[in-house]
């Protein structure tokens, strides 16, 4: 039967199905045409050339067409690799605004284009198809959290390793969205006290022809092939369900928790990779159109993953904002956290008003979301911490790498350790921004684990088949005396209380806390600090020997953060009187109970420090080896939980602090 095509429309991009037949509808600049081949289940292929353009969007439509049908594009153009052009109709490509595919991307030389000539080899066999979508889904009236800022709690988790080994989550629910949304999860999440969670990479990711060849896989699924499709590898493959619907059922049975789901996304690379990497998509569809390339027509590696997207082109802007968009209405997500963000801003040079970033801040709809940045990338200026527009916040490496240090090796002076405790206002006080903007964390998914932090001086990544050469060597980290998990009772003790402190520090600090999943149970990678391509019992947490006591004091912790206004307010900190009953939001004072001294702040030697916090509650800091006894000021005070007289002992005017330690006392008054 012959087919064709009418002339449809060039909007929305992608396949939509309308009731009665598809629109395809394909960006393309440089292309002199543009092929869209459909494929029967029998992967019997049927090319038909798209009618239409109009201005760079060519497009058709396919009376017959149905939810389900598998396509591709083919797109003829130049072959001019050093203008950028890599044309080539041998390869079949996958809609980049797709929301399924019918399978996952396996190394093969059928996929590499990058000789000097067009490849001839057809690589429709080994390409995964694009899936035409039409999925309704009943929202039965969720409603977004909306948590204000100064209240926000993250939680970094990984789909799989959250849930993958939890006992009372049913076999067949571990490691999928179903899981995270079983009564089991959702009634831990709200135990400990999160009111956000943050999910690793959800969007359809494959693994590099690297790690194929190694047996191992990209676990944490920042290489993102289809960025509006659902990973279908986190689906419990339940009848009568789908990746996007169970995808859907999660953040329902979160919002209903209270909790807000924020998800890690990629818009730095492709896929596609370097130019030996496979011809997925945006390469052959428009090569030049959506990427950074140099005067000889490769591509600027500033992300370290062989790519950078030029998000200052009209097209690769608006794929962004067109895949943000379609997450947070047809998903409700409540925000996103972007993968090395200074890609975002990049024009080439790092620039706080690039278009994308201006976009973001004026949208109507995305503006008023969870936006987070990492704010750097690899390439040149690319460090740009600080440096982004209200109202996105930013991973603050600056408190991970000071608190750590404090902590765990020669301590910096309290005045450093004080400017990180204040939301970092020395980096972030500035056009308008708030204390949100500083996301304290001591670690993430990228990284040592907490336990591990405190029990290794060197990286242990033997297992990721780079020879020991992967991973930050340089991670402020401390094993106590003995390398690895065993130890004495004496190290263990240390190490715990190791554990508390920078706990206590993160949690108990004005700005955002982020909390990595597990490391209120005790979680540990056995040393490894970049298992991004473990998929594993070393990466999925541990619960059967979870540490009870350690998530008793950690829920704890954030009961008392909500508890305390100077940190959960919006504003600044600054030392005057900030409330009806005459308190200031904070005052810093030394051992004796007096206001620290220009001296005292500079000197590295460790001090004690108390902060007095919304004249209620007394941070009490020891950093040093030794019992130390300070002066109290004016009060009735009392040892707020989760602490306890074994971290420090109150009397009338004194109270004695346990050596290295950070304790809370209350004021009864």
């Amino acid at each position: 039967m012959t087919v064709t095509l009418a002339a449809g429309s060039p909007y929305p991009l992608g396949s939509h199905f309308d009731g009665q037949g598809v629109n395809f509808a394909l960006y393309s600049a440089h292309a002199d045409n543009v092929e869209l081949c459909l494929f029967n289940q029998d992967g019997e292929e049927q090319r038909l050339m798209l009618p239409s353009r109009t201005g760079d969007i060519w497009h058709g439509y396919l009376p017959t067409g149905i939810p389900g049908l598998r396509y591709g594009y083919r797109v003829h153009g130049p072959w001019d690799p050093q203008r950028g052009f890599r044309f080539n109709p041998h390869k079949l490509l996958i809609d980049p605004y797709c929301q399924a595919l019918d399978g996952k991307v396996m190394d093969s030389p059928l996929l590499s284009d990058a000789n000097d000539y067009p490849d001839d080899a057809d690589s429709a066999a080994v390409m995964p198809k694009s899936i035409v979508t039409n999925e309704s889904y009943d929202w039965q009236n969720d409603t977004l959290p909306r948590t204000p800022w100064s209240e926000t709690i993250i939680y970094e988790a990984h789909v799989r390793g959250l849930t993958k080994t939890h006992p009372d989550i049913p076999a067949i629910l571990r490691g999928t969205y179903a899981g995270i949304a079983h009564p089991a999860m959702i009634q831990y999440l709200k135990r400990l006290g999160i009111t956000a969670l943050e999910l690793l990479p959800i969007q359809l990711h494959v693994d590099e022809p690297r790690l194929q060849q190694l047996g191992l896989t990209n676990y944490w699924g920042y290489n993102v092939l289809a960025p509006f499709a659902v990973e279908p590898g986190y689906w419990s493959q339940r009848p009568g369900t789908t990746p996007l619907a169970e995808f859907r059922d999660m953040v329902k049975a979160l919002h209903q928790a209270g909790i807000e789901i924020i998800l890690d996304v990629v818009f730095n690379h492709t896929a596609e990779l370097d130019l030996p990497g496979p011809v997925l998509s945006l390469r052959g569809i428009d090569n030049p159109s959506y990427y950074w390339l140099d005067e000889r027509g490769d591509y600027q590696n500033w992300t370290g993953c062989g790519n950078t997207l030029n998000l200052t082109q009209p097209a690769a802007m608006q794929w962004v904002l067109d895949c943000l968009r379609f997450w947070a209405t047809e998903c409700h997500v409540d925000g996103f956290r972007f993968d090395l963000a200074s890609v975002l801003g990049r024009t080439p040079d790092f620039s706080p008003e690039s278009p994308l970033l201006t976009q973001l801040q004026h949208d109507p709809m995305l503006s008023k979301l969870k936006l987070i940045a990492e704010p750097w990338d690899i390439g040149q200026g690319g460090y740009q911490s600080g440096h982004f527009p209200a109202p996105m916040a930013e991973w603050n490496d600056h408190f991970r790498d000071n608190i750590r240090s404090f902590w765990l090796q020669q301590p910096s002076t309290l005045g450093l350790f004080a400017r990180r405790y204040a939301a970092s206002s020395d980096i972030f006080q500035h056009h308008q921004r708030l204390p949100y903007a500083s996301i304290n964390k001591i670690t993430s998914h990228d990284g040592f684990t907490l336990r591990d932090l405190v029990s290794f001086n060197q990286k242990h990544n033997q297992a990721n088949g780079e020879e020991n050469r992967d991973g930050n060597s340089n991670n402020y980290s401390y094993n106590h005396g003995t390398e690895g998990l065993e130890a004495d009772e004496a190290i263990l003790q240390r190490r715990s209380a190791s554990i508390r402190a920078l706990l206590a520090t993160m949690l108990l600090s004005q700005g955002t806390p982020m909390l990595l999943a597990g490391d209120e149970l005790g979680n540990s990678q056995q040393g490894n600090n970049n298992a991004y391509c473990q998929d594993s019992s070393l990466t999925w947490l541990n619960w059967i020997q979870a540490d009870q006591a350690l998530l008793a004091f950690t829920s704890g912790l954030i009961a008392l953060r909500k508890q305390i206004p100077a940190l959960t307010t919006e504003a600044w900190w600054t030392g005057e009187t900030t409330s009806s009953n005459g308190n200031k939001d904070v005052i810093w004072l030394n051992a004796q109970g007096q206001s620290m001294s220009t001296d005292e702040w500079e000197r590295t030697e460790p001090l004690p420090l108390q902060i007095l916090l919304s004249g209620g509650w007394l941070v009490v800091i020891n950093r040093t080896d030794q019992l130390q006894t300070l002066n109290l000021p004016s009060g009735q005070w009392h040892i707020a939980p989760p602490f306890s007289v074994a971290d420090i002992g109150v009397g009338d005017t004194k109270c004695i602090a346990s050596p290295r330690s950070i304790s809370v006392l209350r004021n009864r008054n």
